[in-house]
């Protein structure tokens, strides 16, 4: 009798195990799978100002004869994205209309500026007019690009209203700029770092209640 309790115990525990190991399995999958389907952010460079730092306020003239400033905390209480862009960068001109909507469903926070280089302003000027973009501050500025290190385009650039810098990276999709506000509501410096928060917690908050208890 005693010998069958134990035979089955065993039997019992063995079971249990693998069903552990099935379930453990099961969620790293799920976990692969979310990440995979998760809203791919920008992508952010190493170089250049830090998420979280203090940006420098520069002055420039925009191509309309405006001084503006970029960088800094603003004047009137609104958030800047810069998006630099080229009249030779093919992605920028489709998403531009993209960022002109998204900012428009944010206007009450965000404001929206166009940066880019080059030795032709009538070219940029009528780049302006083909994109239909005049009512929005465009300027040419190596320097700009130089300090917040643009190296391909389109690159966007978001600095609270105090002047932090909450996020930056290279976009090309709606989701790419979504994902930069997203990441300035969430506190975060991308949303693949949330995203990869997640999942570590997830995984540590499983493996702590998988611990296997005594029959």
């Amino acid at each position: 009798m005693g010998e069958a309790l134990f035979v089955s115990n065993m039997i019992l525990w063995i079971v249990v195990v693998l069903l552990s190991i099935l379930v453990f399995a099961l969620t790293r999958q799920v976990g692969i799978l979310h990440e995979r389907v998760a809203p791919a952010g920008a992508l952010q460079p190493t170089t250049g100002p830090k998420v979280g730092e203090l940006t420098k306020n520069i002055q420039v003239t925009s191509l309309q004869g405006e001084s503006i400033e970029i960088g800094g905390a603003s004047k009137d209480g609104l958030a800047s994205l810069i998006l630099f862009i080229s009249p030779t960068c093919p992605v920028c001109k489709t998403l531009v209309p993209t960022a002109k909507s998204l900012v428009r469903s944010e206007s009450e926070r965000l404001r929206l500026t166009f940066g880019s280089d080059g030795e032709d302003p009538q070219q940029h000027k009528n780049y302006i007019d083909d994109l239909d973009i005049g009512a929005c501050p465009y300027f040419l500025s190596q320097s700009v690009g130089m300090y917040y290190q643009v190296s391909k385009l389109p690159f966007a650039v978001l600095i609270d209203a105090n002047g932090t810098l909450q996020s930056k990276g290279l976009v090309n999709t709606r989701e790419h700029l979504e994902s930069l506000i997203e990441s300035m509501d969430l506190g975060i410096a991308t949303v693949q770092e949330y995203v990869s928060a997640q999942l570590d917690s997830a995984d540590l908050d499983y493996e702590t209640s998988a611990v296997e208890k005594p029959l």
